[in-house]
């Protein structure tokens, strides 16, 4: 009986042993992979025990020591290693390098942190168009390790779906024709997923599915090595249209439609109502559980920017109860995580609200409350009935790369729901359509999840020094002075530059252009603000990136006063002054090109070779490309512009021939004494837009 006593206890340490080596084991991978051979001065222990995330820094015997409760924690506290300590910054791209002291300073006491929130978020459906989808495993594993670093512990997780959905419509007798011509191309596979568009630059190649199945293996087993609990798909009622001719038999669906795409495009939505749905569910999470495996939080969203089935609370309830026992009947412990951003539409009425939300079982649902930068929920839908939620900033509207957010105003907005936020207040997460220029306000909402102690002022000051790689008074100054005059805050969709504006008067018919000469601050405040950021002393990385993102703002800003004095110059039939102020315009475009080429962050190049990268021939190639291009310029319907962005050869082969064709236009329509030509059917001709070159 001793003698089996002592096997077993050797047995219980052995396997203790083995997850806390586990643990230890993923967060010494990821200081090698970040720090590289200094490394070896820093030591990992697991904390046992914690009722929360927490992380433990100090110096023993020479060592840096961090210790948490797991691999997730320890990483939030290399990363406050780096920051604080190193002053040093760990850029989400995997070109930028880390720049580290010579030698790893001491931490002068021992310093303890605990998570405040359960729910740590990160990703958006979109970022996966705007920004990812032509990423490879070396850009994922620096994103990944960036996300861990920054205490991420529920990333979205949408690569390779589309494999799983193939051998779910196999299953239903559909052939692998039907289900490839079913999905869009590969930067518009968001929309697909959303249910808003179906088949737009389809059929997606066979090459492009298994690639991105083996993907996404990769990102989900990183991901969990590393304390993420990656939030994979559920179904949410999209279907293809022919799946009724499949199965020889009637299904309670209903059409949508979204962003006057034409019928062709629309998407078929599956009644949860319908017997099928929970046996496509229940096929759907088998066939991705033996892919992926599971985490149990699943993102099912039926309804985004589309029109609802009906309009009355009681048939809304019973739909998303069909949704969420579809789920349980899958997997009995799933919980459904769900963008708040429908909600924002007028045609959800607070009633209907509360019975689509209470419908679900408390402690099963998970909000993202979604944008609440411009427009926060939870006030106004009772804490989302008591379903739990999640804080979330969005920041960036189709990879924009305009200076957009404040720090403070987040920190403000944060402290509120702190305060008031009710006991279903369980996350802080970031939804981002596209990663753009504004990381720092990225890391800071999602170092706001843990009890720091430290001030928005400090947290500046923070950002100020790691950039520069030391404490500088003078790039302290600017950090501050951009938060205080320039960093604007604005309501769904942020300004982008006049550049990037379908040419006109005006801007009525951009997305993010009808305000574009008021920023929301004095450009003057800019251009001081570049003062005091050429007056730093030194060089770094993230110091470069600094400077040329300012100076491309700053001609940016530029735009609006040129076009306006182009504006003038037409009003007067002023030949001259046309001519002066189109010269003027174009010019700055040239010198916006110069800086836009001195940063991959605004390289047109890597963008599409990135997309080519995935092809095998030349075929496959060129779609990769033109797809990648269509997103950014044409997108698709009335889309066009919606992902405008200061890319380097957008500007000069695409943005500035649209403004020239615009001057000339103006220019004859004066000299002949007509009514200028409406040129907006040429910026949308693929054969003479930049989704149709070819470089």
């Amino acid at each position: 009986m001793k003698n089996a006593f002592y096997f077993l206890l050797t047995v219980f340490s052995l396997i203790l042993l083995t997850s806390c080596d586990v643990e230890t084991k993923s967060a010494r991978a990821l200081a090698k992979r970040i720090v590289g051979e200094k490394s070896a001065c820093i030591r990992f222990e697991t904390l046992k025990g914690e009722p929360k995330d927490v992380y433990e820094l100090e110096t023993v015997r020479n060592h840096v020591v961090i210790r948490g409760n797991n691999a997730n924690s320890m990483a939030m506290g290399l990363n406050r290693y780096l920051q604080e300590y190193c002053l040093t910054q760990v850029s989400w791209y995997d070109f930028n390098p880390v720049e580290l002291p010579e030698t790893l300073p001491v931490v002068p006491e021992k310093i303890r942190v605990e998570s405040l929130l359960p729910y740590r978020f990160f990703l958006n459906y979109c970022t996966y168009g705007y920004t990812l989808p032509f990423w490879r495993w070396e850009q994922w594993e620096r994103f990944i390790d960036w996300m861990a670093l920054n205490g991420v512990n529920m990333p979205l997780a949408t690569t390779g779906q589309e494999a799983v959905w193939q051998r779910v419509w196999r299953r239903f007798g559909m052939t692998d024709e039907q289900i490839r011509s079913y999905f869009t191309g590969p930067a518009h596979l968001p929309w697909h997923q959303m249910n808003n568009i179906d088949g737009w630059q389809g059929p997606l190649p066979q090459e492009w599915i298994d690639a991105h199945a083996g993907l996404q293996k990769k990102i989900v087993a990183r991901e969990r090595e590393l304390g993420m609990h990656p939030v994979l798909p559920g179904f949410s009622g999209h279907i293809p249209g022919e799946l009724a001719q499949s199965l020889g038999t009637e299904l309670r669906i209903f059409k949508t439609s979204w962003c006057g795409f034409d019928e062709e495009y629309n998407c078929t939505l599956l009644n949860p109502m319908d017997p099928h749905f929970a046996e496509i569910q229940k096929a759907f999470i088998e066939e991705q559980t033996a892919m992926y495996g599971s985490d149990h939080i699943y993102s099912v969203d039926a309804f985004n920017e589309l029109d609802l089935p009906a309009s009355d609370a009681a048939t809304m309830a019973t739909i998303s109860k069909g949704i969420y026992e579809s789920l349980e009947k899958a997997d009995p412990e799933a919980k459904w995580l769900q963008m708040g951003w429908m909600f924002l539409s007028s045609i959800w009425t607070p009633e209907t609200i509360d019975a689509y939300l209470s419908a679900v079982p408390k402690g099963r649902l998970i909000m993202l409350d979604y944008c609440c930068d411009a427009r926060s929920l939870w006030q106004r839908l009772n804490c989302f009935s008591g379903q739990d939620y999640i804080w979330c900033y969005l920041g960036n509207f189709g990879g924009a790369t305009a200076i957009e957010g404040n720090i403070h105003t987040n920190s403000e907005n944060l402290d509120d729901v702190f305060a008031n936020g009710g006991p279903s207040f369980k996350g802080i997460g970031s939804t981002l359509e596209g990663l753009g220029v504004n990381e720092p306000l990225y890391e800071h909402v999602m170092s706001r999840a843990w009890d720091t102690g430290m001030s928005v002022d400090e947290y500046v000051d923070n950002i100020a020094d790691r950039h520069l790689g030391r404490v500088d008074e003078n790039c302290r100054s600017f950090w501050h002075y951009m938060d205080e005059h320039v960093r604007h805050q604005h309501e769904f969709v942020d300004h982008a530059s006049v550049f990037t504006a379908r040419p006109g008067f005006g801007f009525e018919t951009g997305w993010r252009n009808s305000d574009a000469r008021g920023h929301g601050y004095d450009p003057q405040e800019l251009e001081k603000a570049e003062e005091i950021l050429n007056s730093v002393q030194g060089e770094s990385n993230a110091l470069a990136f600094d400077r040329t993102n300012v100076r491309r703002q700053v001609l940016d800003n530029m735009a609006g006063p040129a076009i306006g004095r182009f504006e003038d110059a037409y009003r007067k039939s002023d030949r001259e002054g046309m001519i002066e102020a189109r010269d003027n315009f174009l010019s700055l475009m040239d010198s916006l090109t110069v800086v836009l080429r001195s940063r991959p962050e605004f390289s047109m190049d890597r963008w599409v070779g990135d997309a080519r990268s995935w092809g095998v021939t030349e075929e496959q190639k060129d779609y990769y490309e033109t797809n990648a291009r269509t997103l950014i310029t044409v997108w698709g319907s009335n889309l066009l512009d919606y992902a405008a962005r200061d890319f380097d050869g957008l500007v000069e082969d695409y943005y500035k021939p649209r403004w020239q064709m615009f001057f000339d236009e103006m220019i004859d329509a004066c000299d002949e004494g007509r009514e200028p030509e409406d040129l907006d059917d040429r910026y949308r001709d693929h054969e003479w837009s930049y989704a149709g070159l070819r470089r």
